[in-house]
């Protein structure tokens, strides 16, 4: 009858890493198993079944003293790394029943201002909270439906356009002004008189693509046979738009700088303003919300936060 044989799941457990971590902090089986209140053959026996199973020599036993063997020396580094990775998780597990979120996904569109949310971000994370913080980019609607899908727990820059769900609760975070642009060498730089809609629709305009996945999404400020180069997000918009491959209306926040320093023109146009409305919003909920849910809501609620979110600059 063949001797059962260990495997190395049975006998690499936190127990036994604890173990081999006294022995080589002791310098011999003798002086750990003291510590440990065991017999040396009991500790002996241990460490045998682990090298057995491992098929490995974890001590050399050429001498008086317990030296590790090169492979005793990386079990012991990993197994080190291992029973400190226990120890987080179970600090994790402790934090989150008090009533944080294991993870919590931020949808943002593309219009809030990155510096500001990283702020956000970085003070959220400064809580050292057992909740994983995730962004996802959004554009129009596809920032809501990122919410409504599950995929995230918060959205940040729902257009007013976008219809809202019954389930979904949102508040205003503020509005945009969005201003048409060209660049200085597009052949509608010049314009004096107020441009209208038919010479415009006879340059190319550049969009930015809705990220939603169901339907075909929102379209805003494109006129009807308007030749359209489509782009992933307001910074390729931008880009496209500074080297006058085409046309198109672009939040203030964004456009004004780049006005006030020559590099895109602002020609007078007959349509009338486009001011977008700008929301936050998430899943409405029957009980009290997550400890991550209740941070972001209030640091929404601050006005400050609110009006940094939209501009290009960063929080006083």
């Amino acid at each position: 009858m063949s001797k059962f044989r260990l495997s190395p799941r049975d006998v690499l457990t936190p127990d036994a890493l604890g173990m081999l971590q006294r022995i080589a902090e002791a310098g011999s089986f003798a002086a750990a198993a003291r510590t440990a209140g065991m017999v040396p053959s009991a500790l002996t026996y241990r460490v045998r079944q682990i090298e057995d199973a491992l098929d490995v020599l974890l001590f050399d036993r050429s001498s008086r003293h317990a030296r590790l063997t090169p492979a005793g020396a990386e079990l012991l580094r990993e197994g080190t790394r291992l029973l400190d990775e226990l120890d987080a998780v179970a600090n994790r597990v402790k934090r989150v029943a008090t009533g944080w979120e294991a993870q919590f996904t931020v949808a943002v569109d593309g219009i809030i201002n990155r510096t500001t949310l990283f702020e956000l971000c970085e003070a959220f994370l400064a809580l050292e909270p057992p909740t994983r913080l995730r962004l996802r980019d959004g554009i129009l609607s596809g920032t809501l439906e990122a919410l409504t899908s599950g995929q995230a727990d918060l959205a940040i820059g729902v257009v007013a356009e976008t219809v809202m769900p019954e389930n979904v609760e949102s508040l205003p975070l503020g509005s945009q002004r969005f201003i048409f642009t060209v660049a200085p060498h597009h052949p509608l730089a010049t314009a004096t008189s107020a441009l209208d809609d038919a010479t415009i629709g006879r340059h190319r305009a550049v969009a930015v693509a809705d990220s939603t996945t169901r339907g075909s999404g929102l379209t805003i400020g494109l006129l009807g046979g308007q030749d359209v180069f489509t782009v992933p997000g307001l910074t390729e918009k931008l880009e496209a738009q500074l080297r006058g491959i085409g046309v198109g209306f672009l939040p203030e926040c964004l456009a004004r700088p780049y006005i006030e320093s020559g590099r895109l023109i602002a020609p007078p146009v007959a349509r009338q303003e486009r001011v977008a409305y700008i929301r936050y919003a998430w899943q409405r909920s029957s009980g009290l919300p997550g400890k991550a849910m209740a941070w972001w809501q209030a640091r929404l609620a601050d006005p400050v936060t609110r009006e940094a979110l939209l501009e290009r600059r960063p929080l006083p």
